[in-house]
C-alpha cells in the first residue's frame, strides 16, 4: 500500500496565556491538542465541527502559518516542522491554502491578472508573456471571463472573489491545498458552483484536499473521509458514508441531527446539545465533551477516551465503545 501523501503525528498548537506585570506564562489555550491522521493522494479529507474547535488552527499548523507547539507533518515522509525558511518556500510551490473570506485575502490595490501572476513570479523564473498565457488558461479554468482580468477586486461579487482565490492558489498546480471554509460566506446556490468548480480542478490536476467546515452538508458532497473535531481533539474519524450512515460519538450525531432534510415531512430526532463549546484554555477533565453530552457516564468525567479504531477504518474516542 502506498504512503500515504501527508501525515500528521500527535500534533500540538498551544498559546500561551500570559498574566501580571511580568508577562508570565501562566496557562495554554491547546488550540489542537495531540492529533493524528493522514491523508492519501488524491483524497479529500474533511474537518468538521463547531467554531473554535481548532480545525482552521489545526490546518494553518500543517502549513506552518502558524508554528505548531509539537508533532510532526510529514508531507512525503519528510517532517516540514524541521524545513528551514528557504525549504519551506520550496515547499509552498506544492501546498496552498484556500482562504474562507475573498474579501481581506485579496489586495484591494492589484488587479486579478496581478494577484493570480504573483505566485508564478515568485516562484519561477518566467516572462510576463508565459505567466499571462498561464494566467489566461487558469482564468478560463475558474470561470471568469478574460476581460475582467485587470479589473480589481472591489469589482466583483462574493462568488467571483473566491474564484480569483482559487485561481491564485491553483496556478502553481499544488499536490496539496488546504480550503478552510472556502464556501460559508458564500449564498448557497453559489456554494454548489464553487464546491463543483473545486472537484472538477482536483481531478484534473490530482490534486489532495483538507477541506474545513462547520457545514456537514457541504461536506457530504465533496468527502471522502470526515473527521469530526471538539475542543482541539479528534473525536470521530471514517469514511464518508459511515459518518452520515452510522455516526458513534454523540456529538457527530448532534451535528449530523441539526443538519436540515430534504423532505420537510420526514421526521427525525434533534439532539439539542445543553450549554456552551468550554474553553480550550481551561478544558473539562476527563472527555472533553462530557459537560455536553446527552450519554455521559461517570467515568467520563475523570478519565479521557482514547482514539481508537472500533469498526475497520472507523476512530472514535468515546466510553461507549
Amino acid at each position: 500500500m502506498a504512503d500515504p501523501l501527508l501525515k500528521i503525528e500527535e500534533l500540538e498548537t498551544f498559546f500561551p496565556i500570559k498574566s501580571g506585570i511580568f508577562k508570565r506564562t501562566v496557562a495554554h489555550v491547546k488550540a489542537v491538542n495531540n492529533i493524528s491522521f493522514d491523508i492519501k493522494e488524491k483524497e479529500t479529507f474533511s474537518l468538521v465541527g463547531e467554531s473554535g474547535c481548532g480545525k482552521s488552527t489545526l490546518g494553518r499548523s500543517i502549513l506552518r502559518i502558524l508554528e505548531p507547539t509539537g508533532g510532526k507533518v510529514l508531507f512525503h515522509n519528510k517532517n516540514i516542522l524541521n524545513y528551514s525558511s528557504s525549504e519551506l518556500r520550496k515547499l509552498r510551490r506544492d501546498v496552498q491554502l484556500v482562504f474562507q473570506d475573498p474579501y481581506s485575502s485579496l489586495n484591494p490595490r492589484m488587479s486579478v491578472r496581478e494577484l493570480v501572476s504573483e505566485p508564478l513570479f515568485t516562484h519561477f523564473s518566467i516572462s510576463k508573456e508565459e505567466a499571462n498565457q498561464q494566467v489566461d488558461e487558469m482564468l478560463e479554468k475558474v470561470g471568469l471571463p478574460l476581460e475582467q482580468a485587470e479589473r480589481y477586486p472591489h469589482q466583483f461579487s462574493g462568488g467571483q472573489r473566491q474564484r480569483i482565490s482559487i485561481a491564485r492558489a491553483f496556478i502553481l498546480k499544488p499536490k496539496f491545498v488546504v480550503a478552510d471554509e472556502p464556501v460559508s460566506a458564500l449564498d448557497v446556490s453559489i456554494q454548489a458552483q464553487i464546491l463543483k468548480l473545486l472537484m472538477q480542478l482536483q481531478e484534473e490536476f490530482n490534486m489532495t484536499y483538507l477541506f474545513i467546515s462547520h457545514d456537514l452538508n457541504v461536506v457530504k458532497h465533496i468527502s471522502d473521509r470526515v473527521g469530526v473535531m471538539y475542543l482541539g481533539k479528534m473525536m470521530e474519524m471514517t469514511d464518508t458514508d459511515s459518518i452520515y450512515e452510522e455516526p458513534l460519538h454523540p456529538y457527530t450525531q448532534a451535528l449530523l441531527s441539526a443538519v436540515p432534510k430534504s423532505d420537510p415531512l420526514e421526521e427525525k430526532e434533534r439532539v439539542i446539545l445543553k450549554g456552551d463549546v468550554p474553553s480550550p484554555a481551561n478544558p473539562p477533565s476527563g472527555c472533553p465533551f462530557h459537560k455536553r453530552c446527552p450519554k455521559a457516564m461517570e467515568e467520563c468525567t475523570t478519565i479521557e477516551p482514547e482514539f481508537k479504531e472500533v469498526k475497520e477504518n472507523h476512530y472514535v474516542a468515546c466510553h461507549l465503545y
